[in-house]
């Protein structure tokens, strides 16, 4: 079927994410998914040299990178179980593509986060929810130093409460910058270990309720961080050498999301997301000067300067997946560092742009989505909605929608509030009412915003999305009446999603929610779509992953169970191997037009 060789076309192109360059600048490292079964990483010199390595060519799990050695002449990578996110590290050498020796235990019992190999090649430090006197796993992380000659695990910090999303080493192994959240669960500051964990202190704390990230400069005596004001994100320099913190742009008139010292030295590359569109920049530390990337088109994310002056770089836009690509100061067109174009086997005219599309939510705040339309016969309009909710919908390739374009429908992705990508004050609106709030109204006000327009039609409108979007999705067909809604891996239930879900996850609830179940219990339930089921009109379409770690299946069975009760019907389909999300080439080739499929159908009925 011509829909078919279409997806296949789609699904051929490779995903790419997760770059890393190397310490000396002459390597970076990436992961790539749909050229298997699962991601796997492969390597290329920065200076082009030579076609991609592939590193791993793994069967059951995703494989993600990781770290590079401090020699860059390995990197380390992470490999899961069908999306468990259960991971177990291992290193592969540049000089032995497809050789994974393992660094850490199979089949961990608890989640294991970031991982770095000290310069005399013996210890990795990570962080993971394990106490390993006893080897069961805990709520709250530790911080380790691993010996992989002895075995032995030496406890670096010890947080009361909370997890340490990704500790980092310096390039002389001499300290390890991680973050806690144990103030509140809306703050996260830095802390500063020394190697035998002998001194443990925190380091840069603005306010219990903000956010603070941070990152090594090269030299291992600098931190560079990024700090949240109350309605905007500043960039400054923390030296160990006891001098007072150095504010390098304070403007609240930018909306910085992140920043960081390229590992081979230069400027600092400075990441800022305005209307969803990426716009960044360098500064030099020392001059505050600061140049913007000039380029005609797309989001073009600068990694490391090479030895030629270049800048490897991130580039993508709806019509160009994401690549890594070589960019010159002149500011001409990218130039592919991995042959990615040569790999497409569809031309750019067959895919959709994405057009600006914005209007009023119910309290008047300006809300802004990517609309892609159908170059065929429109058969109605589809919601995908993203998840997180901190996250953000952009101008990028994605498979899904230009597989529903193809079939011939509009796709609506909304940027409701809480949304990354449009400044911290707008990020943070969505905890002033918690999930379930006026961001579903800014979604349910973009349908009415494309009906209102011409551009979508009442009974052939639909609602997705992943995760936070799958949530949204049940809360649309519980609360409103779309024609079909297909939640995938989302919440229904939240009192019993706090508690079934991964326990570094559980904070991040309560920030959104302002506090846990036993805090706010009307609050979870009021906001649970599991408790108005019996609202539901239109067609229902269930999607889960069967080893999702963060939404689990006890969302859907308990679902079920309220849909019968009720007399509700619905579809449900589940993939046996896959996590949170469905991501494997073959599961996709069964999904895609299975959503499809069924829109159609539900458009059809809902119309007559």
């Amino acid at each position: 079927m011509p829909h078919d060789l279409e997806l296949d076309a789609l699904l051929s192109i490779p995903a790419l994410f997760a770059p890393r360059v190397s310490p000396d600048g002459k390597w970076v490292a990436w992961s790539w998914s749909r050229l298997g079964p699962a991601a796997d990483v492969f390597a290329a010199p920065t200076d082009g040299s030579q076609p991609p390595l592939r590193l791993t060519e793994t069967l059951e799990g995703d494989t993600m990178v990781v770290s590079w050695t401090p020699n860059s002449e390995a990197v380390l990578v992470s490999e899961d179980r069908d999306g468990d996110e259960r991971v177990r590290l291992f290193r592969v050498r540049l000089a032995e593509p497809g050789v994974m020796e393992p660094l850490t235990g199979a089949a961990p019992n608890y989640y294991l986060r970031g991982g770095e190999l000290h310069p005399n090649g013996r210890w990795l430090i990570y962080a993971a929810n394990l106490d390993a006197e006893s080897g069961e796993e805990i709520e709250t992380d530790r911080l380790y130093r691993h010996d992989l000659q002895t075995g032995e695990r030496m406890v670096l910090a010890r947080p009361e409460k909370g997890s340490i999303p990704w500790p980092e080493l310096n390039h002389q192994g001499t300290h390890v910058l991680y973050s806690r959240n144990e103030s509140h669960p809306a703050g996260q500051q830095i802390w500063l270990v020394d190697i035998e964990g002998l001194e443990d202190r925190e380091i840069l704390n603005f306010g219990p309720r903000l956010k603070v990230s941070a990152s090594w400069f090269p030299d291992g005596r600098r931190v560079l961080f990024v700090a949240e004001a109350e309605s905007y994100r500043r960039l400054g320099l923390w030296s160990m050498d006891e001098e007072p913190v150095r504010w390098l742009v304070e403007d609240p008139a930018r909306s910085i999301e992140y920043s960081f010292a390229p590992p081979n030295g230069g400027p600092v590359v400075v990441v800022g997301v305005e209307q969803a569109r990426v716009r960044a920049s360098l500064l030099d530390v020392q001059s505050s000067a600061e140049t913007s990337l000039q380029h005609s088109r797309g989001n073009l994310i600068p990694l490391a300067k090479v030895d030629d002056g270049e800048w490897i770089c991130t580039y993508y836009d709806a019509l160009h997946p994401v690549d890594l690509v070589h960019y010159g100061a002149n500011g001409g067109a990218p130039a592919s560092l991995t042959g990615l174009p040569e790999r497409m086997d569809i031309d750019e005219e067959r895919l959709v742009a994405a057009e600006d599309f914005r209007w009023r939510s119910v309290d008047g705040l300006e809300v802004q989505g990517w609309l892609y339309r159908t170059r065929g016969e429109k058969l109605g309009t589809i919601v995908l909605i993203h998840g997180g909710p901190t996250s953000h919908a952009e101008d990028r390739f994605n498979a899904q929608i230009q597989y529903l374009a193809s079939r011939g429908f509009d796709v609506l992705a909304p940027n409701y509030r809480g949304s990354t990508g449009f400044g911290l004050a707008f990020q943070e609106s969505i905890k002033h009412d918690g999930w379930g709030g006026r961001e579903q109204e800014d979604i349910r006000c973009g349908i009415e915003a494309l009906i209102e327009a011409g551009a979508a039609e009442h009974g052939r409108v639909g609602v997705t999305g992943t995760s936070y979007g799958g949530y949204s999705a049940w809360w649309a067909i519980t609360h409103y009446e779309p024609a079909a809604a297909a939640p995938i891996c989302g919440m229904t239930d939240l009192v019993l999603d706090y508690y079934a879900t991964r326990p570094d996850l559980r904070p991040y609830s309560e920030e959104m929610m302002g506090g846990s179940p036993e805090d706010v219990p009307d609050l979870y339930r009021n906001r649970s779509p599991i408790e108005f089921v019996n609202n539901i009109k239109g067609k229902l379409l269930i999607v889960q992953g069967s080893k999702d770690p963060n939404v689990t299946q006890d969302n859907v069975q308990a679902v079920t169970k309220a849909l019968q009760r009720e007399n509700i019907p619905y579809e449900l389909i589940t993939f046996d191997d896959e996590g949170h999300g469905i991501a494997r080439p073959k599961n996709l080739r069964v999904l895609y037009p299975r959503l499809a499929d069924f829109f159609h159908k539900a458009f059809d009925v809902s119309s007559r």
